[in-house]
């Protein structure tokens, strides 16, 4: 069948209408290559999405049916897990623009088929050379500048990170090209996709801030009107960018002309001329952004009902806090017979392990990071002792020194968690030889800075923001406040499990702080609630962070398990909306490794509007 292609100009965006094809074999070129063997999709119709699948071949779960079927298509190609996932995630940077992209970062864990062996990456964002600890001090007034101003700034951007970590991750573990891994995803971003619901209403939360950047309302609000449910939104800026970096290497980025246009945009933000704003400039150099590197690091280790719990150490406090909090949790036996004291010991271990996270986890580069400490059974057994089976701790907890045992079972107030948004993006994806990989990336807050970089067709992060302002205690040591190269402290938690050296999990999910708590719950649900894995993904979400109140999704208010902890001391709050009708908490994309041999892939049937599990042949 003949692919209909339609000229477009030098616009950001379009609204068309033609079938969309993958090809990775085909030019990446726009109108050029050879019709696909993969079936179009129908103008207005978005591929098949589905919350489980299970199979052989490979698989892939992320939030989006585009993005999964990306790499699908790699791995029907013989591509790997590695070339399937970088695949994923860039067909995730067209379309989720405002959760994750080239203008952000990440963490990816990687379980090697061949050496039985876990690796992580460490790809997050890191800040300028010429950011201080009081960066986000106002000098005029001496107080921290208002969280809104930081976020809408080019001082929250830090250097990212993911082009790096694609070309890291494909050179160490991959089988193809960056140029080939990226083929789908400019495909995708030349043809467009269908706006859906979940689209639109990021858009719109987003209206008010993106209007203030000419680039931005040019790129998302086209013809200054929100996207329509139902057309189809391209961005050739994006598919140029790509093929720019397919070209001349991820280098375009780090040490040519895409990154000083980055740098441009960066220190010059382009803001609209009837926007009455002022949108601080940033820090960052065409010298940050050759210097960047994306670290290989141990990753953290928890063994847990007698499974290898797999993550990402600091920079991230992902893997330590999910870490310690399975290591408390193993002191109690927790069971579907009594779900009441399974959830209250769970949100207790989760409690007590914010606090320490917050005191605790920044850059090892900068903070003597005590990570084998924190995850120690000894520690967690000296926290453990705070838990009643009848009352509730009462936060914020203070942290303990896990170097100085005995001191962790006294009970005294502590400082609360800082914020984080609520953004970014998960995917997993296995292959035929075993190989595993659990990656989460970020713009950090939905929308990142709102900054679009003019003509490159991508938003830059703001992650800068998830330092700390200052200090979260006075006179206390803070491992999460600004310096010159640092990686602000992150909860993203791509988490793998193996079971006698064999993966039996892959699990994450977006949601700021409540990535931590998600990937926590998932866990207790599969492994000591019993539920299969789709079960244990749908059900309601609680997530206590050290904090007086514990955020409830509206199903979980409703419970009986809820009337029953409130009796506990346990006190609820509905979780904030962010841009769906209903609150939520997190939106896990997971893999199960099945006895049989098959995969499961598994997605959220409903949260941010239904993910999209796939595999690539179908078995049951």
């Amino acid at each position: 069948m003949p692919v209909r292609r339609t000229v477009v100009a030098a616009a950001s965006a379009a609204v068309i209408a033609v079938p969309l094809v993958f090809s990775l074999n085909a030019s990446a070129q726009p109108g050029a290559g050879t019709p696909s063997r993969a079936a179009p999709t129908s103008a207005l119709t978005p591929p098949a999405k589905e919350a489980v699948a299970t199979g052989n071949g490979g698989a892939v779960s992320s939030v989006n049916p585009y993005a999964s079927r990306a790499g699908i298509e790699v791995l029907r190609h013989g591509g790997n897990a590695v070339d399937a996932a970088v695949a994923t995630a860039a067909a995730l940077g067209v379309v989720e623009p405002y959760s994750a992209g080239i203008g952000g970062g990440g963490y990816f864990t990687y379980y090697n088929a061949r050496t039985g062996k876990v690796s992580t990456i460490d790809g997050r964002e890191t800040a300028p050379a010429r950011m201080k600890s009081d960066a986000f001090i106002d000098p005029a007034t001496g107080k921290p500048i208002p969280f809104p101003e930081a976020v809408n700034s080019g001082l929250s951007v830090g250097v990212p990170g993911t082009p790096a970590t694609w070309r890291k991750a494909l050179r160490d573990w991959g089988t193809i090209s960056p140029a080939k891994a990226l083929r789908p995803a400019t495909r995708l971003a030349d043809q467009g996709f269908v706006v859906n619901d979940e689209f639109r209403a990021q858009t719109e939360m987003n209206e008010e801030r993106f209007r203030k950047i000419s680039s931005t309302a040019k790129l998302f609000l086209p013809n200054g009107e929100l996207p329509v449910v139902g057309s189809r939104f391209r961005n050739p800026d994006l598919a140029r960018t790509y093929r720019e970096l397919a070209r001349d290497g991820m280098d375009a980025l780090y040490r040519g002309p895409i990154g000083r246009d980055v740098v441009h945009t960066v220190q010059h933000p382009p803001v609209a001329p009837d926007a009455n704003a002022k949108i601080r400039p940033g820090l960052m150099e065409t010298g940050d952004l050759a210097k960047y590197t994306p670290l290989r690091r141990d990753p953290t280790h928890a063994t847990y009902r007698g499974l290898d719990v797999y993550s990402m150490a600091p920079s991230s406090s992902g893997g330590t806090t999910v870490g310690e909090a399975l290591n408390i949790l193993e002191n109690y036996h927790l069971s579907s017979a009594d779900r009441v004291q399974a959830l209250h010991h769970y949100l207790e271990a989760s409690r007590i392990s914010f606090a320490d996270r917050n005191r605790w986890v920044g850059d090892p580069a900068f903070s003597d990071v005590p990570t084998d400490e924190l995850l120690s059974k000894k520690f967690a057994k000296d926290r453990a002792c705070l838990i009643s089976p009848t009352s509730t701790l009462t936060s914020p907890v203070a942290p303990a020194d896990p170097r100085r045992p005995g001191t962790g079972c006294k009970a005294r107030t502590g400082s609360t968690e800082p914020y984080e948004g609520p953004s970014t993006t998960h995917l997993v994806a296995s292959d035929r030889w075993g190989n595993v990989v659990s990656y989460t990336l970020t713009i950090e807050q939905t929308g990142g800075s709102a900054i679009t970089v003019p003509g490159r067709g991508f938003l830059l992060n703001n992650e800068l923001t998830d330092f700390n302002f200052t200090p979260l205690a006075e006179g206390v040591p803070d491992p999460n406040l600004p310096a010159p190269g640092k990686r602000p402290r992150s909860s993203m938690s791509p988490t793998i499990v193996l079971k006698d050296g064999k993966p039996l999990l892959a699990v994450g999910s977006p949601g700021g702080a409540t990535i931590i708590t998600t990937v926590l719950q998932t866990l207790v649900n599969r492994v000591d609630l019993g539920m299969t894995l789709p079960d244990a993904v749908a059900a309601p979400r609680i997530s206590q962070r050290n904090r007086a109140d514990t955020e409830a999704e509206p199903a979980f208010l409703k419970s009986a398990e809820r009337t029953a902890l409130d009796k506990l001391g346990q006190h609820f709050v509905e979780a904030p909306k962010t841009f769906t009708p209903s609150p939520e908490i997190g939106a896990v994309a997971a893999l199960e490794f099945l006895s049989d041999g098959r995969t499961q892939a598994v997605a959220e049937p409903k949260r941010r509007g239904g993910g999209s599990a796939m595999v690539v042949h179908k078995a049951g």
